[in-house]
């Protein structure tokens, strides 16, 4: 995965430095990361009751912004330079609303797809799926705006780069992570709902089908010069339901947390004090505060693991009941439950020492 990586990097960065030379293009990136700052921590927070582990969040964004934007380019020139032979009149526009949606969201979407295939036990609904979308598509826009920014300032100096990020990176953060959460969704659903091989397979490609005809409106709309029309009356819309319906998940997902605990600690598994704590996100932060002003980094990290895997308990539960829940699923039950009972007395133990984590 690393020498991947390390190879698409380098073919990119072999393209930017024909395109733009390096100067232009290490002050494009600089430029191009201001909207991480805003994306990232978006979906980092709608990520707090169960997080994903941070290598795999690396993983997504690695993918879309080194190994999909590089797929792209392949396969756009090719499909361009097709329709440059057959004669088409107008082939940018073209390969902008025929290729560039399904190419892109296919290759951006393939890092979701790989997470749930090969990390099966780290992908369990909905908000896993937009969460790893959201990175692929915050790493894709990355790399791409580098391209747009810096053929904007070549062309047409200071004014062209300022509208480029005014109208890329300030307008539209959220354009490329808000199409690939499709795929994300079609296939959070597809692990967490989904009882049969044609159910998964149905709302895989249903969010794939969204995510493309979101991506071919937006592209369509600059190619018709309607850009700020659909911006109005779509993209504005479309991002104000996208915010919605993260806070509407983030909080059904409290509900679920204390829901499937609250059936464990009525069979002594848990306390309802810690249920409570478990279902909240500023009392998870509270107990990791008080773990490591009593214990330590010790006692911190103990109640993280202790956080982390009573939401995958949950989590898992949830599926269980609903029948959409991998084959190991109740093995899988009891090493949570046993690594849970761990940390707990880990922490009682630590915390009846306090000297020893100090």
């Amino acid at each position: 995965m690393v020498a991947g990586f390390l190879l698409a990097s380098a073919a990119l960065l072999w393209v930017f430095n024909v395109d733009l030379g390096w100067r232009t293009a290490s002050f494009m990136a600089a430029v191009s990361a201001v909207p991480l700052l805003v994306v990232v921590p978006l979906y980092r927070w709608v990520d707090q009751l169960e997080a994903e582990p941070a290598r795999y969040l690396w993983f997504a964004f690695l993918w879309g912004a080194l190994c999909a934007p590089l797929g792209a380019l392949l396969l756009n020139t090719a499909f361009h330079t097709m329709l440059l032979m057959s004669g088409v009149s107008n082939p940018d526009s073209a390969a902008a609303v025929l290729s560039a949606p399904p190419v892109e969201e296919g290759l951006k979407g393939l890092a979701v797809l790989l997470l749930l295939l090969v990390r099966r036990r780290e992908f369990d609904g909905v908000i896993d799926g937009i969460v790893y979308a959201g990175m692929a598509g915050a790493g894709f826009a990355f790399s791409e705006n580098i391209l747009y920014l810096g053929h904007a300032y070549a062309e047409y100096g200071n004014e062209g780069l300022g509208a480029t990020f005014i109208l890329r990176c300030l307008m539209a953060p959220f354009a490329h992570p808000l199409f690939t959460a499709c795929i994300g969704i079609g296939l959070g659903l597809a692990a967490s709902v989904a009882r049969t091989v044609w159910g998964k397979f149905g709302y895989a490609a249903l969010g794939y089908a969204c995510a493309m005809l979101l991506h071919a409106v937006w592209n369509l709309s600059a190619t018709l010069d309607a850009y700020f029309e659909v911006y109005l009356i779509v993209q504005v819309p479309l991002f104000i339901g996208f915010l919605a319906l993260l806070f509407l998940l983030k909080r059904r997902e409290g509900e679920t947390i204390r829901r499937q605990l609250t059936a464990y600690a009525d069979h002594g598994w848990f306390t309802y004090p810690e249920v409570a704590m478990l279902a909240s996100v500023p009392a998870r932060r509270q107990a990791k505060q008080w773990a490591h002003a009593w214990i330590g980094e010790r006692g911190e990290r103990a109640m993280e693991a202790f956080q982390s895997q009573a939401s995958d308990l949950a989590l898992l539960r949830q599926r269980m009941t609903r029948q959409a829940a991998e084959p190991d699923a109740v093995i899988r039950e009891q090493e949570l439950l046993e690594a849970i009972a761990a940390h707990r007395a880990e922490l009682l133990a630590a915390a009846h020492t306090p000297t020893l984590g100090r």
